[in-house]
């Protein structure tokens, strides 16, 4: 994937490091470092030598042991048309979308696996079939969120304003950097070339750094200044760490999360890191560099058909896009929901918690807004992008951007 460096910007100290990884001056920083450096080849205190789990798989090997589609048989999509008639004949708003009001009683249990299969099996599925042609905007738009709703319950906000009033955005037509637990995106339409979807897990680029190199997940545990880009007041940016562990209790085994987001400690394109923050670490500039390529390096590309919904567990695995190219005829198009279940959902780390927060805190059905159509985001979002505006890196959970 692309090793080309974007010209150097933020505050004064800050490494040789752009949004856009490359791999040359990874190298060079680790010579730098092992020339120069004394490393600490020791875990953090407490973390696994190696987590054992399905959720740890390589690209290379992972579609021989998963099941990683489902294809929607006719049976369900007529029960799909009849949930969609039944919620459209109650006349509620967008926001009431829910279990109760678009009712799947035979597909239910199939979508509850396949939120199981995404919280503790593989950390992914696709669900296939949906004929988008046959319905109008709207009509897709309930579908997606009524069996999104079967699979994970609650929809987080992705913006606090739509057409300048107050709102619960919970509906997105970007693909960038993620929060929350589940993310979702249903696509309407497919670029005339690429677009890709790249799927790495956190857990095996974790397995492998703790075996070759536990300093770096040393650094990752320990606090980073993130920066905020104008989402919160002073001093503009947050300590904590991108890596979490948690050990095994009575509410589930034993897990790590990676979460953070490339371009809070490198800018990106137009927006630099801001001056005002501490500069990042050589050693985090590594750390950075070497969760990109690792995850890169055992990726699983996945491509989008028109009618896909993809579930990913955004605590265990890393999701990208590849480049693409649209014309006239063909132009990519994606539909995002941040979910959270209630039954199944993964413990938040303490320093997230006002993060997640923002995303699921107070989000009401009466407030809930479902764009129809591509917007350029609030600066509460603190990203104003249209459709599918910003490639990504190769990894994200938030190793996007």
């Amino acid at each position: 994937m692309a090793t080309t460096a974007a010209n150097r910007t933020g505050p004064p100290g800050q490494p040789d490091i752009a949004y856009t990884p490359n791999w040359d001056t990874y190298q060079e920083r680790i010579k730098r470092r092992q020339e120069t450096e004394k490393i600490n080849g020791t875990l953090p205190d407490g973390f696994p030598q190696k987590l054992e789990s399905s959720l740890a798989w390589t690209g290379a090997t992972v579609t021989d042991q998963y099941d990683w589609s489902y294809e929607l048989n006719q049976s369900e999509l007529e029960e799909i048309q009849e949930a969609l008639d039944y919620f459209k004949s109650q006349n509620k708003s967008l926001g009431d979308i829910s279990q109760l009001t678009f009712p799947l009683p035979k597909l239910h249990p199939r979508l509850r696996s396949i939120s199981a299969d995404v919280h503790n099996g593989h950390g992914f599925k696709v669900v296939r079939g949906i004929p988008i042609d046959k319905y109008t905007r709207e009509e897709n738009v309930i579908i997606y969120a009524g069996i999104a709703s079967h699979v994970a319950n609650i929809r987080g906000r992705q913006d606090h304003e739509h057409n300048g009033r107050p709102a619960d955005v919970v509906l997105a037509h970007v693909f960038h950097t993620d929060a929350g637990d589940v993310i979702a995106l249903f696509a309407l339409a497919a670029a005339d070339e690429g677009g890709e979807s790249f799927l790495s897990s956190s857990w095996t680029v974790y397995n492998e750094l703790a075996a070759t190199r536990p300093d770096l997940i040393r650094t990752l545990a320990e606090p980073w200044d993130v920066d905020e880009f104008g989402k919160t007041g002073p001093p503009g940016y947050t300590p904590r760490p991108l890596l979490y562990h948690q050990p095994a209790g009575e509410k589930g085994p034993e897990r790590v999360i990676i979460q953070y987001a490339r371009r809070s400690f490198t800018g990106y394109w137009g927006l630099p890191r801001s001056a005002d923050i501490p500069a990042i670490t050589e050693a985090q500039a590594e750390a950075l560099d070497a969760v990109h390529f690792t995850a890169e390096k055992h990726a699983l590309a996945l491509e989008f058909r028109p009618g896909d919904i993809q579930f990913v567990n955004n605590l265990s695995i890393f999701h990208a896009r590849g480049g693409f190219r649209d014309s006239l005829e063909k132009q990519r198009h994606l539909i995002r929901l941040w979910l959270r279940d209630e039954e199944l959902h993964w413990d938040t780390p303490a320093a997230l918690q006002s993060r997640w927060d923002r995303v699921y805190g107070n989000v009401t059905a009466e407030n809930q807004v479902f764009p129809l159509e591509p917007s350029i985001r609030s600066a509460s979002s603190g990203i104003k992008a249209k459709k599918d505006a910003l490639p990504l890196s190769s990894a994200a959970v938030a190793i996007s951007a």
